[in-house]
């Protein structure tokens, strides 16, 4: 088995943006760094960043958020596949996979712009200051806010390390889903008595003479709507210390609302002309029109990523993956100009690379070949001109579980034109 999992790991190479993508939020010279992903098997990290990326706006200072930023050990959930990126601050070699990704966040580090970091993190047990048993006790890390010293340079804003999280947590606390939820204060006291600590991300800002705190969730809380709502309660308590004045479209104390935005895995585009709504999707879409090579995945959500193993692609939102997309190559000719659609009787323009709502019926009109999938008449090969319903389309042949969505792909001789979707509501 482990055999295996090299072979494909060997196999697959990651496709689309650099993990250390960053969304900056607001304008103002106060600024907040937050860091999530730096190791892939912590999901309420970078899923609390994620949704701070998307979800808030700020209305006074800034906010700047790398929620991907270990993308590939994030799709595999595994801590660091190049080993632990946390631990290569104060020295990365130059050959090192992760060196562009640790040299970036470096230089964001240093910025003049930036007052405060933040890095995110899901630790095991649940931290306390005495050995209670083997999950709650000194040596773990969860539920519990990290400095590494008590205070920086007194002219530093943001100075006050340990005040600074003890008043954070106290708010924390003030509303827990579990008693033993509770956050603790822990001081590694880097500099005298923890040497692996020495080459972490919060070290090297403190270094640099920027206040830096590790927020810490419970690997044992299993719940990741629990876990990312405690973490955004804490980058809020962040917030507020630094005066940075926020809003958001979502209630942070309506478990549901949470669990919604965590679970909207929202759209993939692909090659500009194919756009697949992820939510509902099917498991697995064969005969997908893609390039023999250098495809492009552009993913509206964050945590958007491509695993291709072999000739198949795996698609990503965080660890989970959503489907995966088998293809037929084609040479692909981008066509920029709308098609017409006569939509439930009505005459509608509509983008390739796009979807439509239909209730009844749909009759795409153009010179070039149409071919509906789910769509079957032994006597045609285009269906230019056709009108469909809906009880003609085969089920199987759908891309959502639901059996509501179908695609229109369109061709130009051998080459493939792009792809719209019809959505029966």
């Amino acid at each position: 088995m482990i055999k295996l999992f090299l072979i494909l790991l060997s196999l697959a190479t990651a496709i689309l943006a650099h993990s250390s993508d960053i969304y900056k939020i607001g304008d103002g010279s106060n600024t907040l760094l937050v860091i999530g992903g730096i190791h892939g098997n912590e999901p309420g990290a970078y899923f609390a960043s994620s949704v701070l990326a998307q979800h808030y706006k700020i209305k006074e200072g800034s906010v700047w958020v790398l929620p991907n930023t270990n993308k590939n050990s994030i799709m595999r959930f595994k801590r660091g596949l190049n080993g632990d990126m946390n631990r290569k601050f104060n020295k990365i070699n130059k050959n090192d996979k992760d060196y562009k990704v640790v040299t970036k966040i470096k230089q964001l580090i240093k910025s003049k712009n930036v007052n405060l970091v933040l890095n995110l993190h899901d630790g095991h047990g649940y931290y306390r200051h005495r050995w209670k048993n083997h999950l709650f006790n000194q040596k773990a890390w969860g539920q519990s806010l990290i400095i590494d010293q008590e205070k920086i340079d007194k002219n530093i804003k943001f100075n006050e390390l340990k005040n600074i999280a003890l008043k954070i947590s106290k708010q924390i606390n003030k509303n827990l889903n579990k008693n033993h939820h509770v956050f603790y204060v822990k001081n590694t006291k880097t500099k005298q008595k923890n040497k692996q600590m020495r080459l972490s991300l919060t070290f090297f800002a403190i270094k640099n003479n920027k206040p830096a705190f590790a927020v810490e969730t419970s690997k044992n809380i299993t719940d990741l709507t629990l876990k990312v709502q405690y973490q955004l309660k804490a980058i809020e308590e962040f917030m507020k210390i630094m005066n940075i004045k926020f809003s958001r479209d979502f209630d942070l104390n309506n478990y549901k609302n949470i669990k919604d935005i965590i679970n909207n895995y929202q759209i993939v585009t692909i090659n500009k002309n194919i756009q697949l709504e992820l939510n509902g999707i099917k498991k697995k879409i064969n005969y997908m029109p893609l390039k023999r090579k250098g495809n492009q995945f552009s993913f509206s959500h964050p945590l958007g990523g491509v695993i291709k193993i072999k000739n198949r692609y795996n698609l990503y939102i965080g660890n989970k993956k959503i489907t995966t997309l088998q293809p037929q190559i084609f040479n692909i000719k981008q066509n920029n100009k709308n098609i017409v659609i006569i939509a439930d009787g009505k005459s509608m323009n509509v983008e390739i690379g796009s979807s439509i709502n239909i209730k009844k019926s749909f009759m795409v009109k153009t010179k070039n070949r149409v071919n509906v999938i789910g769509f079957k008449d032994k006597n045609r090969i285009n269906e230019s001109g056709l009108l469909i319903y809906k009880k003609r389309l085969i089920k199987k042949y759908s891309i959502d579980k639901k059996g509501l969505k179908y695609r229109i792909e369109l061709y130009e001789k051998r080459k493939f034109l792009g792809m719209i979707v019809v959505n029966f509501i």
